[in-house]
């Protein structure tokens, strides 16, 4: 049997608790403990979006870099400045996107759309940029996956 403790909405079940101990008092230091691994904070994945979809950045610089092993390959990065605004303080803050698809026009200082989206060999980067709006162009030759790079539908051929 395990006794619990009422604390408002929540109860804290204690661990050591038997049904001969009817009248099981748990110690102060069991009780911060329990509440502490209750308001444990999450860690979340994509800081600078700001519980926001997406958000909009300026290009700063484009480079290219290799990822991790085992793969090889020049993999194509912007380094991009967007504004945090909290309570009518503005920040500045930068952060890495990668560049999806083959070949791009982006240039610095080019206004650019980013979303959440983890590059899995790229370390540290944890965000890719939208193709098609603003400043970023979408594909031009896409057949499969056009949501992914912007590109519209073909024209039927007749």
């Amino acid at each position: 049997m395990v006794d619990t403790l009422d604390l408002g909405s929540s109860a804290i079940m204690l661990k050591g608790s038997s049904p001969f101990l009817s009248n099981f008092m748990p110690t102060f230091q069991q009780i911060i403990r329990t509440i502490q691994r209750l308001k444990k904070k999450r860690n979340v994945p994509v800081p600078a979006l700001g519980n926001k979809p997406q958000r909009r950045a300026n290009c700063v610089k484009l480079f290219t870099t290799t990822p991790r092993k085992p793969n090889s390959a020049l993999r194509k990065v912007a380094k991009i400045r967007y504004r945090n605004v909290k309570k009518h303080i503005s920040t500045v803050k930068f952060t890495f996107a990668f560049i999806p698809g083959e070949g791009h026009t982006l240039k610095e200082h080019g206004v650019v759309l980013f979303r959440g989206g983890r590059t899995q060999d790229l370390p540290g980067i944890k965000y890719k940029l939208i193709r098609g709006k603003f400043d970023f162009r979408a594909l031009a030759d896409r057949k499969n996956a056009r949501s992914k790079y912007g590109t519209k539908k073909p024209a039927s051929v007749k």
